[in-house]
């Protein structure tokens, strides 16, 4: 099996002005390839250290993958550096040069002299077009490694790599890899590993656990001569974890809880609304980043302070004044609130701390509540304590309860909300 290296190059990396989303990108899609990717190395822009960088891959790797630095400006020396290091000559690549200029007179732009840096390509390379940008890829190999250079951009770069350096590397993979991601919501990773604990050890396919805030997932991954065998070899493995952990289970490949959400409430024909205090937007942003939520998503109340809840939202001044802002009373009004004030088939509200600073009552910060209402009658509030407080404590928060809301959204539209 071919062994790959990711080297990303760019001095804008290794500041932190920028995130490395393309040695990601590039990890998964390999791995779908079957070519294991064992190294990534981040190196800044300078020749020195890109060569020395080099050396240290070719010794150990048969594939490097080089994204970033085919730019026109002096300090991109990614193509440079790498075949002066595979002694290979650049000459003036004119259908590269042709594609350049007409990209840039398709934009009404005056392409200027350096730009023209980008054509010379190395003589026996193959040579990979650019559809998105100007510069080039290309791929070229010496004694058995391949360096591969792709632009840094990911808008480039990813349409680059799928059109034209899948195809090249296709000779190096016997092996279809596919993953199928079972995404759960409300049961920790570590309770979600206990009960699939005599899968994780199965191989082919395998079972790996993975968290993020507030979330679990599991992995299958299997490996066959086809993507249709993989898959047949990866379903007995996902059928069984769904019927263990069925209830906490989301989606399969669902990107995430607010897509599986309006996925659901399309499929039932319902629409949604939201009140939101603590969160401050947050739930009804996550609706809106998908696409087609119109469909299903009218509007959201963001009503902040005590007046706008009660105004607006109907909730009880005295409920407001006995039990606080945050209370099991007041999320339920601002719910039928919501819900009597959109004409909506459900309504979900969050009213809580966030913090770093309480409400200047005894409650502690990270105690929010988050409540149901339909016009079929269902009504459930849920308490949350988080236990986040202190430094980035808001921004978790406010995360946490969001997808608490979409969750409580997704319970009921699956019947699962007791």
């Amino acid at each position: 099996m071919a062994i790959c290296e990711i080297i990303s190059v760019g001095t804008e990396i290794l500041l932190g002005d920028i995130v490395n989303t393309d040695a990601q990108f590039l990890s998964v899609e390999l791995a779908k390839m079957g070519i294991s990717v064992l190294h990534q190395t981040t190196v800044g822009d300078n020749p020195d250290r890109l060569r020395k960088v080099l050396e240290i891959a070719v010794g150990r790797s048969d594939i490097i993958i080089a994204s970033g630095g085919l730019g026109p400006t002096p300090d991109d020396l990614t193509k440079e550096i790498c075949c002066d290091f595979f002694d290979k000559e650049c000459v003036l690549h004119q259908e590269s040069l042709d594609r350049m200029v007409n990209y840039f007179s398709s934009k009404a732009l005056e392409m200027s002299e350096n730009n023209k840096k980008q054509a010379m390509l190395p003589f026996d390379g193959v040579i990979f077009p650019n559809d998105n940008g100007t510069a080039p890829g290309c791929a070229i190999e010496k004694d058995g490694k391949h360096i591969l250079m792709l632009p840094g951009p990911p808008r480039e770069l990813k349409p680059m790599f799928l059109n034209y350096a899948v195809p090249y590397l296709k000779q190096f993979s016997d092996k279809v890899i596919i993953s199928h991601n079972i995404r759960t919501f409300g049961i920790g990773e570590s309770v979600m590993a206990q009960k699939v604990e005599d899968l994780l050890n199965s191989h082919n396919p395998s079972v790996a656990p993975y968290a993020k805030e507030g979330e679990a997932l599991l992995r299958v991954t299997a490996m066959a001569d086809n993507e249709d065998e993989a898959n047949r070899l990866a379903k007995p493995m996902i059928d069984e974890i769904v019927s263990r952990l069925n209830e906490f289970i989301y989606g399969i490949d669902e990107l995430n809880i607010e897509s599986a959400v309006v996925k659901k409430l399309k499929e039932k024909g319902l629409t949604l609304v939201t009140a939101e205090s603590c969160t401050g937007g947050l739930i009804g942003k996550r609706i809106t980043d998908v696409s087609g939520s119109s469909a299903v998503f009218g509007c959201g109340i963001i009503s902040y302070s005590n007046e706008i809840k009660e105004k607006i939202l109907g909730v009880n001044k005295d409920d407001l004044k006995t039990h606080g802002a945050v209370s099991e009373p007041v999320a339920r009004q601002m719910a039928l609130g919501a819900l009597k004030l959109s004409g909506a088939d459900i309504a979900v509200s969050v009213t809580g701390i966030a913090g770093p600073e309480s409400d200047g009552t005894d409650k502690p910060v990270g105690l929010s509540y988050i409540a149901l209402a339909a016009k079929d009658g269902t009504v459930a509030v849920k308490k949350l304590l988080t236990g986040k407080n202190g430094p980035g404590c808001r921004d978790y928060n406010r995360l946490v309860n969001a997808s608490n809301a979409l969750n409580l959204v997704r319970l009921y539209l699956d019947a699962n909300l007791e």
